[in-house]
């Protein structure tokens, strides 16, 4: 089995680079894929994958669980905005 497999810092460091990527185009897109990589690299440091395609698979199955839940979790959040639909200046 091959070493650069088993690393599970290298996913620490591909979530932190998308954390960066997050914070320079904000919008929740590339977090999923941040908080996918987090999960990949508790799984690739407990259980030790060596087939790559199969590791880019559960990536992309996490990370998009992660944006469906993000979408989720924010959209039940309001900002407490008012909508206003009468203009007090009109009679």
């Amino acid at each position: 089995m091959a070493d650069y497999l088993t690393l599970w810092w290298v996913w620490i460091c591909i979530a932190l680079a998308l954390g960066v990527v997050e914070l320079l185009a904000p919008g929740f897109i590339f977090l999923g894929f941040a908080i996918g990589a987090v999960i990949m690299a508790g799984i690739v440091a407990l259980i030790s994958l060596s087939n790559i395609p199969a590791l880019l698979a559960l990536f992309a199955v996490l990370s998009l669980i992660a944006w469906i839940a993000l979408k989720a979790a924010f959209r039940r959040q309001s900002s407490g905005a008012r909508i206003v639909t009468r203009d007090i200046n009109e009679n």
